[in-house]
Parts: C-alpha cells; sequence; structure tokens
C-alpha cells in the first residue's frame, strides 16, 4: 500500500507519559488443562505499551499471534502468563461483571463489517444497543447515533437503512461509529481495513488519525501490511511466532529496520508503482530470507532462525533478548 498524504502524528514524546494500557510478558496457550500446558504459546512473553492518545500498530505474518493479543486485552481470550493492566487496574482475569462494565472504554473495530454487523438490524439499531444498555434514553440513543453517523461521513438518515444498502467501505464507517459512541477510552482496531480497496484504506485511516486528534483516543492498530501501520502509528511492534522481533518508533522500525525479519517485512509490502515494487523484489530476494512455507515450527532458540540468514547455532540454543540498537529494541543476536 502506498499512501501519498500524511497523516498528522504527534510525537510520542508529546504525550503523556502514564499508561493507558500496559501488557507485560503476556503468554497466550490455547487448549484446557494439560493440552494446553503442553501447546505452544501462540503469545510468548509480549510485552508493551500504549499511552493516552497514541497509537501502537501490532504487525506481523498469519499466524504471528496479533489477533490473540486483540482478543486477550478485550477479555475474548484467556491468558495463560504475564499481566494486562488498564489505567492501573490488572484486568488479566478481569470476571463478565467487570468486563461489562469496561465495554464502554474498551472497543473494537474488527476485519469484516458484513459479519460484526448485523444483516437484520438497522444501522441505528446497532449503534444504540450498546448505548441503550447504559442507561442512555432512547430519544438520546438515536440522537448521539445520527451524531455519529455523521461524523464518519455518512448521512444522519442512515441510522433507519439496513447494512446491505452500503458499500463496504461505509459499513466499516458504521463499524468505526458503533466503536465508538460509547466515547471509549482504547479502540482495538483488529485488520480495520485490509478488506478494503485502496482508497477506501486510505479514507477510513485518515477518518480514525482525524477521531483520534479530536478524542484524544488510544489505538492498539492491528496489521499485516506494515504501510499500513507506518501510516498511522507512532509505535510500531513487530511480531513473530508469538514473539517481539523489534519494537520502538514507527520511524525507525519501518524506515531503518534492523531485524531481518522486519527488513523482510518492508521489502514485502506493496507500492502501486511497478518500477519501486521491483526494485522492492530485487532487495527482498537479496537479503536470503526463506519462505515460511520452508521451515517448521520448532521449540527453543530465535523463532525465525530457520529462515533468517544471519542464524548460527547460537540462534538455535538461545533466545534472543530485546536490546536497544538504535532507536529500537531489537531481539537477534547479531543485529
Amino acid at each position: 500500500m502506498s499512501i501519498e498524504t500524511p497523516v498528522r502524528q504527534e510525537s510520542p514524546s508529546a504525550l503523556p507519559t502514564k499508561p493507558m494500557l500496559e501488557v507485560r510478558d503476556l503468554v497466550v496457550r490455547y487448549g484446557r488443562g494439560r493440552k494446553a500446558a503442553a501447546a505452544p504459546a501462540a503469545v510468548d512473553g509480549v510485552s508493551f505499551t500504549i499511552r493516552p492518545g497514541e497509537t501502537v500498530g501490532l504487525v506481523g505474518e498469519s499466524g504471528s499471534g496479533k489477533s490473540t493479543i486483540g482478543k486477550a486485552i478485550l477479555g475474548l481470550q484467556n491468558v495463560s502468563g504475564g499481566s494486562i493492566t488498564y489505567r492501573g487496574e490488572d484486568i488479566t482475569h478481569a470476571g463478565a461483571g467487570r468486563r461489562r462494565a469496561l465495554g464502554g472504554e474498551l472497543r473494537a473495530v474488527f476485519q469484516d463489517p458484513n459479519s460484526s454487523l448485523n444483516p437484520r438490524t438497522t444501522v441505528g439499531a446497532s449503534l444504540m444497543d450498546p448505548l441503550r444498555l447504559r442507561g442512555v434514553s432512547a430519544a438520546e440513543a438515536r440522537a448521539r447515533a445520527e451524531d455519529m453517523l455523521e461524523r464518519v461521513g455518512l448521512p444522519r438518515e442512515a441510522v433507519d437503512r439496513y447494512p446491505s444498502q452500503f458499500s463496504g467501505g461505509q459499513r466499516q464507517r458504521i463499524s468505526v461509529a458503533r466503536a465508538l459512541i460509547c466515547d471509549p477510552q482504547l479502540v482495538v482496531c483488529d485488520e480495520a481495513v485490509s478488506a478494503l480497496d485502496l482508497s477506501t484504506q486510505a479514507q477510513v485511516l485518515n477518518l480514525l488519525a482525524d477521531l483520534r486528534d479530536e478524542r484524544g483516543l488510544s489505538y492498539l492498530f492491528i496489521a499485516h501490511d506494515i504501510a499500513v501501520v507506518q501510516f498511522l502509528a507512532q509505535r510500531v511492534v513487530v511480531l513473530y511466532r508469538g514473539q517481539v522481533m523489534e519494537s520502538g518508533p514507527a520511524a525507525a522500525v519501518t524506515e531503518n529496520p534492523k531485524h531481518p525479519f522486519t527488513r523482510a517485512l518492508v521489502a514485502a509490502s506493496p507500492v502501486p508503482r511497478p518500477a519501486e515494487q521491483a526494485q522492492r523484489r530485487e532487495a527482498r530476494e537479496s537479503l536470503g530470507v526463506r519462505t515460511a512455507a520452508a521451515t517448521t515450527a520448532s521449540p527453543g532458540g530465535c523463532p525465525f532462525r530457520q529462515r533468517c540468514p544471519l542464524a548460527t547455532d547460537l540462534c538455535r540454543d538461545e533466545r534472543p533478548a530485546l536490546r536497544l540498537v538504535g532507536e529500537s529494541d531489537v531481539a537477534c543476536h547479531y543485529s
């Protein structure tokens, strides 16, 4: 993806220092009991923070654990280890009652608006339901739904229409409106623009950025395309097989990547100009990174070692710790 108009971004140093969300050594295993204990970790020791008004991008290939982390934060996935702290409160194992109370503050925008919007209810009903559950009167809920639809670029009368009467991009705007109607503090965007065409992606990304700046929102923005993440995020966390490979300021990670996997992600990011795409293809091939299909997961050491041109016996025997290289934290013995 290539987007010509840069989104307004605040400098991370200008943001408040107290975290909105803090994830520490998060571990998630699927299954129950002994089966879960013996299963490889889908998320293995992931840590990051999100400050008020900040967007943190979570990027990686399919199966890297990105969506699992988002579900754990939202309380949709059990946590096997580590902690999740929201505004100073440990919500790692929060019960159903506490999660319902947090429902207005922690919201989500998912990948497919076709499956996340009920086709049998009007757009207005979908937007009004979370407000009505919080005791807002029907008249006020409808007025707020109309205002929010207008804010995301849709007509107020859309409140009485059904999702099937809108395009894919418009339905995703409705999903954004539904996520923001309760005035949340943190929004998890899980592949929120990956199903859209490039021009619609840019519109939705700009909308998310404008709403962030106006409302002081925090985003966890999950995507597989590092160019999309670079467009919106102030900081980026790169995942591979459930582990953090690199994290740091968005410009440092995307423009001067230190980890071989991050370099491969940047080189693989598509651009609309054929000549530049050819140069990227040559750069990607010159890195000597093997494809994921040519490797199998194995325990211990660096998870990327079977694909990495720098790998040695040390990478097989010892998992690299995150260490500061330039502006980024990098999990590589040889970066």
